[in-house]
């Protein structure tokens, strides 16, 4: 009987621990989503009336109401185009090969720990590496294609560390049942691992492409350019991009340039989130035709 009631009591002892835990995390997250809206809310509110089509056409200039984002717009689509074509291959093709080919030994190991590390790596450290790299040694220039390989650094651990994740997510019976049938290893990976780990690989890219649009310091150790009055119509071209340009206007005095800043925070956000969507999109497919 004493054994019984002395149970009941833990059980609620429990039971009230795991609810007052549960209250505290729901307080932390209500409380980081309201900020996020209030954030967003007061970025709109300072937007309003200068996200116009003017706006989207026009160079930057030094008088605000005359002022735009068309060149950092364009050289942000160059640089994410050139990034997503760089680091998608080669993030999946290095996750294939340590998940299904690399045996296990000590090499691997070390570059499983390497990668591990440099997903942890501040984003001027990268910046640091572009300029010495692309930009100096191998004579690139300041250029877009150099822009786009040093976030293709800073985004290749995410984008490596989500693949190997959603490769071991994979069944093992559906390997050994493809080679039962005769498949080759590369025919295993080609028609059953990699449709099945897919929307895994694309979860990993939409978060490594999210932290790259929004990222400064890179381009600003690079020396992309803020005041630029042309669009970059090749990947050697110079170009500047729109956290350059918006950490330039907000940097300014005038009441009208922090107008502008918040104009270009909602057109970044925007062009995020369409990203995220499509990826999103594209993710649940591939997700259906697997479950299928």
């Amino acid at each position: 009987m004493k054994n019984g009631l002395a149970f009941e009591r833990r059980l609620k002892v429990r039971q009230l621990t795991g609810s007052l835990f549960g209250v505290i995390f729901l307080g932390a997250t209500a409380v980081g989503i309201l900020v996020l809206i209030i954030l967003v809310m007061d970025v709109l509110k300072d937007s309003k009336g200068w996200l116009d089509w003017q706006f989207l056409t026009s160079y930057p200039s030094r008088k605000p109401e005359k002022a735009g984002v068309l060149s950092a717009l364009f050289g942000t689509l160059w640089v994410m185009t050139l990034t997503a074509l760089l680091s998608f291959p080669l993030g999946i093709g290095t996750a294939i090969y340590l998940e299904e080919y690399a045996p296990d030994n000590r090499l691997k190991r070390l570059i499983q720990t390497n990668i591990s590390n440099l997903a942890g790596v501040p984003s001027i450290v990268y910046g640091l590496l572009g300029l010495s790299l692309f930009v100096q040694a191998l004579a690139l220039g300041r250029s877009v294609l150099a822009g786009a390989m040093t976030l293709t650094l800073m985004s290749l651990p995410v984008i490596i560390i989500a693949a190997q994740e959603a490769i071991r997510s994979v069944p093992e019976v559906h390997r050994l049942g493809a080679y039962a049938l005769g498949a080759t290893r590369w025919q295993v990976v080609r028609h059953i691992v990699l449709p099945s780990a897919f929307p895994g690989v694309l979860t990993g890219t939409i978060l490594a492409m999210s932290r790259a649009i929004g990222e400064a310091a890179p381009m600003i150790a690079i020396s992309a350019l803020v005041y630029l009055t042309f669009i970059p119509s090749s990947p050697l071209d110079r170009f500047t991009v729109l956290p350059i340009q918006i950490f330039n206007w907000i940097s300014r005095p005038q009441e009208g340039f922090q107008h502008l800043a918040a104009a270009g925070i909602t057109l970044l956000l925007f062009i995020l989130l369409s990203m995220n969507a499509a990826a999103i999109l594209l993710r649940n497919r591939y997700q259906k035709k697997t479950e299928e």
